[in-house]
Order: C-alpha cells, then sequence, then structure tokens
C-alpha cells in the first residue's frame, strides 16, 4: 500500500520538482520509503511514497525498473494472488530478484501485456512507463478500491493518489463549484468528479493508455459489473459462495507485516474473523471501538466473536472529548468532503496504536448480498413510479424532509431510484440552500455516470449496482482508503474479492436476497459457525453516537452556518444526516486547510 504521483509533459516543465512536491505531500500514505524515477529527457516523472507490507525488504523500492531498463512502474496496491502469477512466470521462464508483488506486475506486463491487469485479483492503481512502446499506462483495480486521479493539459498529464497532490503544483486548480451540489444530494462527490476543476477520477477495471511523445489516450475497459441468472439453486449458491470466500479471506491475510482484522460485532467482520480461523490462521489479531452509550455499543458481539477464536483482542473506547479534539484533523484527512468517513478514521487511529499495518474489513457485503434496506423497496418504488409525474412533484410541497425525495421518482432517469434511496436533499431543496436554478442543479445531480442497461435489470441487481456503484464506490472505498492512509494503516476488503464479487453477480437474485432476512444467502452459507446472536437481530451497522455528541455543540467546529437551517433542524423539519451534509458543505473549505 503506497501513495503514487506523476507527471508527462511536452514542455520544458520541470517534472523533477513537481512530482517532489506530489509525492511528499502524501506522505502519510507511505512514511517508510520514498523513490523517484526521471526519464533521460525529463519529461516524465514518477514519484513513490511506500508503506510495506509484502517484502520489507529494499527489494520493494519503488519506482521499480524491469531488468533491461524499458518498464518502470509505480504501484499502489496489493495482488493476493501474485504466488500463483509468479509460479506462471517462472514456468515460462522468468526470473525474479524479489519477492514483492510489484516484480510480479512487470514480469506479468512483459508477458501478457495489458491483459496482465485482468489477471490481477487484488487491489491496485498503477502507472506503468513502456519505454519502448513510447507509452505511460495507468490501470485501475476492477472493483475500485484504490483510488487514481489524473489531469489532462494540452500539453501535460499528470495523476495522484490524491487531490491534495495537485494543489502542491504552480497550476492553479480552479475549484469545480459542483461539489457543493453532490455533498448535499448525494453526500459525497460522486465518480469521476472532484473538488477541483480538470482533475477527475479513473474509471475502475480499465486502463488508459497515453502516447509519451502526442499525449494521445486511449482508455481501454477490461473489467465491468455483469449480471446474469447462472445460479439458481440456493445449495449451490451456498456452497460456492463459501468456498470463494473463504479462498478469499485467506488470500487476504498474505502480509510480511502485522495485520488484523476489524470486528464490530457485525456479521461481515465477525464472519471475516471466524472463516480466518477457519483456513488455519491462528495468531490472530482484533480490534473494536466501544463507546460508553450502551445503544451504540456492540461490546457484547465483540467478545463473543473474539472469544470463539481465541484472538488477541483489543477493545478501544471512543469519548465525545477524543471526538471533538480529533475532529480538525478528520477534516485535514478527508482529502474531498464527505458524510461519512468517521468510524474508519478512528478504528485506522487505532489500528496504528494497535501496531498493525493493515486491516481487514466487512466493507462490501452489504452491497453484494442485500443488507441495506433500499434492496427490498421494489415493490414500492413500483406503485409509487405508476403516480402521475406531477403528482410525484407534488412531493415538494410535503413538510416531512423524508417526503421530498419522492420527486426523484418523477424523472425517468437510471439514477431515480437510487436517490429516492439513497439521496440526501430533493433538487428544489439543494437549489434553494445554494441560491442556485433547479435546472443547474438539475444537470449536475444526473451527471453521474451509470450503465443505462442496468433498468432492464431485476429490482435487486439494480439496487446492488447502485450501492456498490455510487455509495460503496465513491463513499465508503474513497473514505476507507483516505482515512486509513492518513494513519499509514492499510485496509483490505475480501468481499470485493474479484472471484466473489463475479460468483455472486452470477446468482439469481431470487436466491441471494430475501427481505425476511438481509444478507440471507450469506447467513444461510455459514450458519454453522456464525452464532445466531450476530445474525438474529436488527441491524445497527458501524454507526457513532456523534449525532448526540454534536447536538448543541456544532459552534465548537462549524462558523458557518446558516441560521434558518439551523432553525429547521431544532425544529425536527431536517434529519440529522441532512443536516450533517450542510454542515460539511458551508465548511468544508474553512476547515480542510
Amino acid at each position: 500500500m503506497c501513495r503514487i504521483a506523476g507527471i508527462l509533459t511536452k514542455t520544458t516543465l520541470n517534472t523533477r520538482t513537481g512530482a517532489i512536491a506530489m509525492r511528499d505531500v502524501m506522505a502519510h500514505g507511505g512514511p517508510d520509503d520514498e523513490g523517484l524515477y526521471v526519464s533521460a529527457d525529463n519529461k516524465l516523472a514518477l514519484a513513490h511514497r511506500r508503506l510495506s507490507i509484502i517484502d520489507l525488504s529494499a527489494g520493494g523500492h519503488q519506482p521499480m525498473h524491469s531488468e533491461d531498463g524499458g518498464v518502470v512502474l509505480v504501484y499502489n496496491g496489493e495482488i493476493y494472488n501474485y504466488k500463483e502469477l509468479k509460479q506462471q512466470l517462472q514456468s515460462a521462464g522468468y526470473h525474479f530478484h524479489t519477492s514483492s508483488d510489484t516484480e510480479v506486475i512487470i514480469k506479468s506486463y512483459q508477458h501478457w501485456g495489458t491483459a496482465c491487469f485482468a489477471k490481477l485479483k487484488g487491489m491496485f492503481a498503477l502507472a506503468l512507463h513502456d519505454n519502448k512502446q513510447c507509452q505511460l499506462i495507468l490501470a485501475r483495480d476492477p472493483n475500485g478500491i484504490k483510488p487514481l486521479y489524473y489531469a489532462y493539459t494540452d500539453d501535460t498529464v499528470y495523476f495522484a493518489s490524491e487531490i491534495k497532490a495537485f494543489k502542491t503544483l504552480s497550476v492553479r486548480w480552479q475549484e469545480n463549484e459542483a461539489w457543493k451540489a453532490y455533498i448535499l444530494i448525494y453526500g459525497y462527490v460522486p465518480e469521476p468528479h472532484t473538488t477541483l476543476k480538470g482533475v477527475r477520477m479513473h474509471a475502475k477495471g480499465s486502463y488508459t493508455t497515453i502516447d509519451t511523445i502526442t499525449l494521445q489516450t486511449t482508455t481501454t475497459v477490461f473489467a465491468a459489473d455483469a449480471y446474469a441468472d447462472v445460479i439458481t439453486d440456493e445449495e449451490t449458491a451456498k456452497e460456492q459462495v463459501k468456498h470463494v470466500l473463504n479462498q478469499a479471506v485467506d488470500r487476504h491475510l498474505i502480509s510480511d507485516a502485522s495485520i488484523g482484522m476489524f470486528l464490530s460485532g457485525g456479521i461481515d467482520s465477525s464472519l471475516i474473523t471466524l472463516i480466518a480461523k477457519q483456513t488455519g490462521h491462528t495468531d490472530l489479531h482484533t480490534l473494536s471501538i466501544v463507546f460508553d452509550d450502551k445503544d451504540f455499543s456492540e461490546e457484547r458481539y465483540q467478545q463473543t466473536i473474539a472469544g470463539l477464536v481465541q484472538s488477541k483482542h483489543k477493545s478501544f473506547k471512543l469519548t465525545k472529548e477524543t471526538f471533538f479534539d480529533a475532529l480538525p484533523d478528520i477534516f485535514k484527512a478527508m482529502d474531498q468532503p464527505s458524510t461519512d468517513g468517521i468510524n474508519t478514521y478512528f478504528i485506522c487511529k487505532y489500528a496504528k496504536e494497535y501496531g498493525l499495518k493493515a486491516v481487514l474489513s466487512g466493507l462490501g457485503a452489504d452491497e453484494l448480498f442485500g443488507g441495506y434496506a433500499s434492496f427490498y423497496r421494489g415493490n414500492m418504488l413500483k406503485r409509487l413510479k405508476a403516480l402521475p409525474p406531477a403528482l410525484l412533484k407534488a412531493g415538494n410541497l410535503l413538510g416531512k424532509d423524508k417526503y421530498q425525495k419522492v420527486t426523484y421518482l418523477a424523472d425517468k432517469h437510471p439514477l431515480s431510484e437510487y436517490l429516492f434511496n439513497r439521496g440526501f436533499y430533493s433538487i428544489k431543496e439543494a437549489a434553494s440552500v445554494l441560491n442556485a436554478d433547479a435546472k443547474e442543479i438539475t444537470q449536475i445531480a444526473y451527471n453521474v455516470s451509470v450503465d443505462n442497461n442496468i433498468a432492464s435489470q431485476a429490482y435487486g441487481n439494480r439496487a446492488s449496482y447502485m450501492e456498490k456503484n455510487l455509495y460503496m464506490q465513491s463513499q465508503l472505498l474513497r473514505d476507507t482508503d483516505v482515512m486509513s492512509m492518513w494513519h499509514s494503516v492499510e485496509v483490505r476488503v475480501p468481499f470485493l474479492d474479484t472471484d466473489l464479487v463475479n460468483l455472486v453477480n452470477n446468482i439469481s437474485p431470487s436466491v441471494k436476497y430475501n427481505e425476511a432476512m438481509p444478507k440471507h444467502l450469506l447467513v444461510k452459507a455459514y450458519n454453522d459457525v456464525l452464532p445466531r446472536e450476530i445474525w438474529d437481530r436488527k441491524k445497527q451497522g458501524f454507526v457513532f453516537p456523534f449525532r448526540n455528541w454534536m447536538k448543541g455543540n456544532e459552534e465548537i467546529c462549524f462558523t458557518q452556518t446558516s441560521k434558518q437551517i439551523v432553525k429547521a433542524y431544532q425544529a425536527g423539519n431536517i434529519n440529522w444526516s441532512r443536516y450533517w451534509a450542510y454542515l460539511v458543505m458551508a465548511n468544508y473549505n474553512h476547515l480542510h486547510q
């Protein structure tokens, strides 16, 4: 796990100075080593900061060069099947000089070309310079676990792992004002958009080939979500899910550094911990966060699982005082504004205090197996969408904020269902807060890339696609990356193993989803190891009592507020989530210094 940056130019720009500045502002994500490659003509610079997880020796230093010097690589991530690929390459006659997965990527590219990206099982964002072909290749993993931002001007290409890297350059990046509307409507800035004009997130599951002389680019998709009803039998589905998830957890525990598991007490983290024990891992480290407020603390369930696997378990108590002390640092860590990520900030902070360099997370299970309420609203949405659009738009006239979002269903857009389920403010409300034209806000809200063919899928698959490709990708994964890297900790997500995602996408929705029991397929597949008390209770999620802590204390951090919105919140006319989105939007630029 690392941080990468680079500059490719046709001008006399000092790429060395710029790349070093971009690299070093991200030092928190790679405190163990630093590296730089500058081409002979000074037109290309590749920079790297390293967090050593696999091959802790100097052999894992980056940028890494091929033996003939024709290929140079900077890479952020982990390849969990690198040992299998290494064996294949050795059989083909390749020799290795390190035990790192980085060298495996280089030789995989030399052997298979760009077809190698589809063979990599893991999380990655990389830049590869093929000197012989005069190409710079940028690539990102199929599930968008690792970030890769880029910007093109007429004569220069920039890329980096974080937005803050671009701000170190002499180029004056203007703010993308649309981000404020995105925060109010989505609660995050959806990919590929960012807070900076001209800076975008590279599409997941794709690679871009850039001619280093002309800067002409070509982007190719090598992996994409595809749904099919291949598995229609529940028993077969359970057996295969269990087999593939067990393999995924086992692979994700590969490490040469200290690694542990975040144990929240819910189904997902409990399963990962139990599977780790089942697959033969004995020296297990688990950590949890607990609260004095018993309505939020899941200590009882955490201790149950820790006891079953006999892990070396540590609980960290988070208090109101600790939260407020950390809040300014949380905003600095965000990189881009978000209404989430606070939980990840603290769990990674405590993981570092525990002495862990990597932690496994249950992220992704809800999106794949139907853990959210959105998966079971298909019939209700069908009835609502049958109403006349004029009646749906009348939702704006209703006083309760929970009715405002029904107005989205008047639009025949693939995003309308998602915004009804997940949106914060309606178009009209967001326009009012921002003193903007509703048509302008509408254009912003729907300027988000989704697969238009998803509309033809069964509702469960539509919900899964939207939760995975919007909420999870642009908020949960992005927040997890920036908050973990802020503390120099790697978070691994076994539920997003490519084999498991592909398998679940091929299971019939009638088998995957059951309104009577969210994530029922996952629970049934492991009913022999997962205690009933873990799954047979109301879903709580990994939530903090910071709503209670914040009440009446907003002035501690938030100086920019609208008296009208504060009054509406205090009167109960705006729920906490929408209020928090407003506070983040209004105060982000002030706090993110």
